[in-house]
């Protein structure tokens, strides 16, 4: 289980478009938190930044190859 970040953000920001970037996978989906290490309250605060960010354009629905 690898850890992405020892010591992640309390609230994640949809603003923060580089730290969000690293919590979603190559096809731009969000990642478990199995992989991410984050605790449960932290990941639904991050989907809702990634959701947020996605409604408004800064991040894609899809990746693009």
């Amino acid at each position: 289980m690898a850890q992405l970040k020892k010591n992640p953000p309390i609230i994640f920001d949809y603003k923060d478009v580089k730290t969000l970037q690293r919590y979603i996978n190559v096809y731009g989906q969000i990642e478990p938190i199995s992989k991410t290490g984050l605790s449960e309250k932290q990941q639904r605060s991050l989907a809702v930044a990634i959701k947020r960010a996605r409604h408004l354009a800064l991040l894609p629905f899809v990746a693009s190859n």
